[in-house]
């Protein structure tokens, strides 16, 4: 059963990680109940506004309200204020091609019941690229994770000693946010069990 979270949950997957075995973004959005998974490469406004001429696909909402959100420029029905949304994402000093983020305003990490938190899914070189391509995720405040625990993805190697998969980064900026969502770390310790398993020639137990 999906975990709830007072906290909106949106997703955005590069489109080369939608078919990617390891990936965990899918695995998040199908755990945490009420979230959403958009897939692109750059967003100049929010998912659910126009996206050029082909608004990007919004799973976890019907497909034809989904349309109809993103052509009308509304948000999914029960989100909350467009106003209070957070982007996962770490500090960036130095970086010319990027503005510094506004500050997180007062109070939003003391009542974070109602605060959408943005995850971007895809290797540290795409999320990048994402980053530079999307003025709307770059007007965004940031959430960061300061010194994370140890990574529970056996199956694959992390470049930077901060990174996480898309998942744990996931959960841990929820729980930060006060979340109640321990019951997701089974979910993805079977995922890596499972993927372990697939990839020693034998069958998930």
């Amino acid at each position: 059963m999906p975990v709830a979270s007072a906290v909106a949950l949106l997703i955005l997957q590069h489109p080369r990680e939608q078919h990617e075995a390891k990936g965990t973004a899918r695995l998040l959005h199908l755990a945490v109940a009420g979230s959403a998974l958009c897939v692109g490469e750059a967003w100049p406004a929010p998912p659910w506004r126009a996206h050029g001429d082909a608004p990007p696909r919004l799973s976890g909402w019907p497909a034809a309200q989904a349309q109809a959100h993103g052509a009308h420029g509304a948000q999914p029905p029960g989100w909350p204020s467009a106003e209070r949304t957070l982007l996962l994402y770490p500090p960036t000093p130095g970086d010319a091609a990027l503005p510094p983020p506004p500050p997180v305003p007062p109070g939003w990490l003391e009542a974070p019941a109602g605060l959408r938190l943005v995850v971007i899914d895809g290797t540290w070189r795409k999320s990048r690229r994402m980053l530079y391509s999307s003025p709307w995720l770059q007007s965004l405040p940031r959430l960061a994770l300061h010194a994370p625990p140890p990574s529970r993805y056996a199956i694959r190697r992390a470049r930077g000693e901060g990174q996480r998969s898309t998942f744990e980064a996931a959960v841990l900026a929820l729980q930060a946010l006060g979340q109640p969502v321990a019951a997701l770390w089974p979910v993805f310790d079977a995922f890596v069990a499972q993927q372990q398993a697939l990839a020693q020639g034998g069958r998930p137990g």
